[in-house]
């Protein structure tokens, strides 16, 4: 207990070293105009504060992960609390091999937040350690989660700096810019406050204890003249704007104004979770849609834009080279992890190497599109916007393949997403 306290303990002190980071990474590039040094100068002094910070954390991360590791008694990547954690772990070691081979300090800017992000959505599980059912009881599990994190963590800092090249070098000017790349930039922007926004929502509302909760009954007829009823208690974290399929509130706790569902899930979403579910994205698009105004109304301009000034100077040619060479670097780590070591696993826990689960499947898929990533790259010269753009589209399907398939649809692989 005292060993899983401390790793608790630790994991916070990463958390907020790698938000400190964060802040730092972004006075050494927004500050340089304002301190009154040579911008070169500036950025070089808080860009090393930084990255000590940063590297700090990532010791802390470290620490939790062996003591906790100690206090369970295995490898803590069998949950989604400990595969997040680990991930966002992963997600550090990554920028931090990046950074040190190429030493752009804007880089820390993007890629940090990547691993705040992740290490947020990972509070929002259960963090109590689970014995491991007899599937999980494999040392091929641990290689192949582990070596998969591993991998879609390059792919998340590609990402990052693909994102920079599009803000670098998409022209924003109204009159004279690409309006559709312009839109899709802020798509993209948008989407990143969409996931901000769930936790923001999730953390501010369990902070102040709300919980609204549904009764269902299901009835399953057995034979003519017999049924089989059970009754089902949904409990709601989140206000309720959509109440389950077919429910009755038995506790419902008012929420500026809303003092009850504004509608009922449709019978196709009818399950114990899925109308909470549905409700969740609701309040994720609410609270991105409201920060997305907020900084709108604080910049006075479309995000990409106001952006756009802060790579000023970056070379672009750099950003390209950093986008490929993460991405090259991490597929033929997840090619081992996510593929070859998970077929291994699954005959040895299932008897078969490939049963066409959701997220065999959408492994598959991730694998597939990097594949075609690195063809279009190599052998057809996609470099540049192509390849930026191939590059943060590849990391949202990696996120729908941790995500979505973990959450939404269920399969072998839903004992990871147990919320």
């Amino acid at each position: 207990m005292m060993m899983l306290t401390f790793s608790s303990n630790v994991f916070i002190a990463a958390f907020f070293l790698y938000s400190g980071s964060f802040m730092l990474y972004t006075i050494a590039i927004m500050g340089r105009k304002w301190s009154g040094r040579k911008p070169e100068e500036h950025s070089a002094r808080f860009g090393r504060i930084a990255f000590i910070a940063s590297s700090l954390g990532l010791l802390c991360h470290l620490a939790y992960f062996v003591t906790r590791w100690i206090g369970a008694g295995h490898i803590p990547v069998s949950n989604m609390y400990e595969f997040m954690t680990f991930l966002s772990m992963m997600v550090m070691v990554a920028f931090t091999v990046i950074f040190i081979l190429y030493r752009k300090i804007i880089l820390g800017m993007f890629a940090v937040p990547v691993s705040i992000i992740i290490m947020a959505y990972a509070a929002v599980f259960p963090q109590e350690v689970q014995p491991l059912i007899p599937s999980l009881q494999s040392i091929y599990l641990n290689i192949h989660v582990t070596l998969a994190a591993l991998g879609e963590s390059f792919f998340a800092i590609g990402f990052a700096a693909g994102l920079m090249y599009l803000l670098r070098t998409v022209d924003f000017n109204p009159k004279t810019g690409n309006r559709r790349q312009q839109r899709l930039v802020e798509f993209t922007l948008f989407t990143i406050l969409v996931i901000i926004g769930f936790l923001g929502s999730v953390f501010a509302f369990r902070a102040g204890g709300y919980e609204s909760v549904f009764v269902s009954s299901n009835v399953t007829i057995d034979s003519p003249g017999q049924d089989d009823s059970t009754i089902e208690r949904v409990s709601y974290k989140l206000p309720p704007i959509v109440a389950p399929y077919q429910s009755d509130i038995e506790r419902f706790q008012p929420f500026l104004g809303l003092d009850q569902p504004l509608f009922e899930a449709p019978s196709w979403m009818n399950g114990e979770s899925a109308g909470r579910k549905f409700n969740t994205v609701l309040w994720s698009l609410i609270s991105g849609l409201f920060l997305y105004g907020l900084l709108r109304l604080i910049t006075r301009k479309p995000l990409g834009r106001a952006l756009h000034p802060v790579l000023d100077g970056i070379d672009e040619q750099d950003l390209d080279e950093i986008t490929y060479r993460a991405i090259a670097i991490g597929f033929p780590i997840f090619t081992l992890g996510a593929l070859i070591f998970a077929m291994i696993w699954a005959q040895i826990a299932w008897g078969r190497f490939w049963g066409w689960d959701p997220k065999e499947v959408w492994a598959l898929v991730t694998w597939l599109f990097y594949s075609a990533y690195l063809h279009l790259r190599l052998a057809r010269g996609w470099q540049g916007r192509k390849s930026a753009w191939l590059a943060v589209l590849g990391f949202l399907v990696v996120m729908f393949t941790l995500v979505g398939v973990n959450l939404v649809i269920a399969g072998l692989h839903s004992y990871a997403g147990t919320d």
